[in-house]
């Protein structure tokens, strides 16, 4: 009987399944889950302002959701997920391209050329 009620509840709520409040940040969810099935991407394919843009702007909407009425704990998690994967992908990146440099860029050829 209480999980009845609980189910009521949530059917009922502003942000319930009733609502787009409900089926806008569940929609979202795939951003964040296609920002996870990119852990396994080369760092070099992405892109900083990409995942700038979303990292940002999921901390905006992570504080707005935070001071909404109805409040939406669905929106709120989807934002934070979202903004702390692509703050993942981003030091990816960094770590990438400023730290595991293995092979420095080769001095020009033509330099050898001239002595010869």
């Amino acid at each position: 009987m209480m999980a009845n009620s609980k189910l009521k509840a949530l059917w009922n709520h502003p942000a319930g399944p009733k609502t787009i409040h409900f089926w806008a940040p569940t929609f979202k969810w795939g951003l964040s889950i296609a920002n996870i099935s990119d852990f396994s991407k080369p760092p070099e394919t992405l892109s900083y302002p990409q995942q700038m843009v979303f990292a940002v702007s999921g901390f905006i909407w992570s504080r707005y959701c935070t001071v909404i009425t109805p409040r939406n704990l669905n929106l709120l998690g989807v934002n934070f997920t979202m903004a702390c994967t692509d703050l993942y992908q981003v030091a990816r990146k960094l770590r990438h391209d400023c730290f595991l440099q293995e092979n420095p860029p080769a001095a020009p050829a033509s330099a050898d050329v001239l002595e010869n």
